[in-house]
């Protein structure tokens, strides 16, 4: 009993600490799960002719797409790029305007991780 009425503060704040850490975790992977949720139901909509709604879904993606990391991305491409054509423009599907998106963004991040790298390649080398 005494261990606990010293270090009460220290406890408590530890304490907090792991509840925190516990919540951030939570919420990412619920985070996650949304957009994974959120992509899916695009992909449903769209082929079930329901176009207005998948219009307002993939305008949800596409602001959510610079929050994504590169996995994410990498998984919303592959799932899509099954679903369409990518060497024919087809403007009025979201399907394909979504994968064409992710598409884009992921060649914007490749180059910057290229030019990241190599910079890290010349700091390293002096």
């Amino acid at each position: 009993m005494y261990f606990i009425r010293r270090y009460r503060y220290a406890l408590l704040f530890i304490g907090m600490l792991v509840f925190c850490s516990i919540m951030v975790v939570r919420q990412i992977g619920l985070n996650q799960s949304r957009h994974v949720e959120l992509r899916e139901a695009l992909i449903l909509l769209h082929s079930r002719g329901y176009t207005n709604q998948a219009s307002r879904l993939f305008t949800k993606l596409v602001d959510d797409i610079p929050n994504l990391g590169n996995k994410q991305l990498m998984d919303d491409f592959q799932r899509t790029v099954m679903l369409v054509d990518p060497s024919s423009p087809q403007t009025n599907n979201p399907v394909w305007r979504y994968h064409w998106t992710v598409s884009n963004e992921l060649e914007k991040r490749s180059e910057s991780t290229l030019r990241r790298a190599l910079k890290l390649a010349g700091e390293s080398s002096k």
